[in-house]
């Protein structure tokens, strides 16, 4: 069975999904077939996770992590759905943002910001119009990219990881080459890429750094984002996009001239910035959810309990970040680093491991001394300096933050 405009019958038509069949509920629910994909074949379903299978995973994929959270809002979700999501953009954006629902289940934030900004992400993907989320390191695109499509398609695995390295064959599709050699260029011998699959079942694709992606195969997305199509030039062929697919991308304000998009490429995204944190107690909000989500899986302290380092930390970190202490006083220099939000989750739960595995389980300045000078001196010839200056005419002076101060010293020796 062929989606129309599809020139295009899979191998194993009999496993494969009618993705034009009026109930696309079996289009998108039914695990136990395959979809209308270009190359597919009967294969086993996709493992069935639980909270005994996401235990065992260091980092359980969002759309399995946060289930309960997922079915709770489908089951109150009564707003109009676009074609083949699994919630309204409402829902998805309570997802996001958090929230209580009716029935009073609590939905987590996963996302602490500004809420316009995760509204006009949603509503983009709800358009023809791919999303283009971009910011400095650290501010949570992937995370947010990943929730977005957990909430929307049910499935976050689509996905392209850009690298200097990236291929084409990644994002368009490639070929099985035992099969190409023996038989020629076929069906049997095409091997679909996520973004291939995802406008064949009408669902969410992702490229993660698109900028750090060569910009011969960046361009390789203009036909799939303006035409909705991807030629398949050796077969005479194309796969159609069905409805309910879109792409969402991430891209690093600090990649710059390393591959900048085509003017071409980039008129085919609406571009959402994605801000650090406004406040103080935002970021540490941010901190303290995202190491207590960590903690949970690595068997780690609750991260309340070393809530007063983590203030340092987010203090150190945004002091340094925008050149000026927090009462406005005192001008700083800046480090060459970011000192992300993400830099301070990892210096935290870094901290951690070292309290509960070599201390007493509570988080004490010498837990992230060692942590923050990592983050900070990326650069030993002008960082260090800055360092220095930081410790000697802001931390020292600082009540209450002798001992960090000395942890700080010792490191930094």
């Amino acid at each position: 069975m062929t989606v129309p405009g599809n020139h295009f019958v899979p191998a194993d038509a009999t496993a494969a999904v009618d993705t034009a069949a009026t109930d696309d509920t079996a289009a998108t629910t039914d695990a136990s077939v395959t979809y209308d994909t270009p190359g597919a074949h009967a294969r086993p379903a996709r493992p069935v996770t639980g909270p005994a299978a996401s235990a065992e995973v260091i980092r359980p994929h969002a759309e399995t992590a946060f289930a309960d959270e997922l079915a709770a809002l489908a089951a109150e979700d009564d707003r109009p759905r676009p074609e083949r999501w699994r919630l309204s953009p409402w829902a998805v954006a309570t997802y996001l943002l958090g929230g209580v629902l009716p029935d009073g289940t609590v939905i987590t934030p996963k996302y602490v910001g500004p809420r316009r900004v995760v509204e006009v992400a949603v509503t983009t993907l709800a358009t023809d119009r791919a999303l283009l989320l971009l910011g400095v390191p650290g501010t949570a695109k992937t995370w947010v990219s990943e929730h977005l499509a957990a909430a929307i398609s049910g499935d976050s695995t689509l996905l392209v990881q850009g690298t200097a390295g990236t291929p084409e064959e990644a994002v368009r599709y490639g070929w099985d080459y035992a099969r190409l050699l023996a038989h020629g260029p076929s069906r049997d011998a095409l091997v679909p890429g996520p973004v291939m699959r995802a406008m064949a079942q009408g669902m969410t694709a992702r490229v993660e750094e698109l900028t750090r992606i060569p910009a011969d195969v960046q361009d390789s997305l203009i036909t799939v984002l303006s035409e909705k199509t991807l030629p398949i030039p050796e077969l005479g062929e194309e796969v159609q996009a069905v409805r309910g697919f879109n792409l969402i991308a991430t891209a690093n304000d600090r990649d710059r001239g390393v591959n900048e998009l085509s003017s071409a490429l980039r008129r085919r995204f609406n571009t959402v910035v994605l801000p650090l944190p406004a406040t103080h107690e935002d970021e540490v909000d941010i901190v303290v959810r995202r190491v207590d989500q960590i903690g949970r899986s690595l068997d780690l302290p609750a991260a309340p309990s070393g809530a007063d380092e983590i203030r340092r930390v987010v203090t150190v970190f945004r002091e340094l970040r925008d050149g000026v202490t927090a009462d406005g006083r005192t001008r700083l220099k800046s480090p060459s680093g970011t000192l992300s939000t993400a830099e301070a989750i990892s210096v935290v739960t870094g901290g951690l491991a070292l309290a509960a595995h070599f201390g007493d389980g509570v988080l004490r300045a010498g837990d992230v001394a060692a942590g923050i000078l990592g983050a900070v001196v990326r650069d030993p010839a002008s960082d260090r300096t800055v360092w220095h200056e930081y410790l000697e005419t802001v931390v020292r002076e600082r009540d209450g933050w002798q001992d960090f101060y000395r942890a700080c010293r010792e490191v930094s020796a």
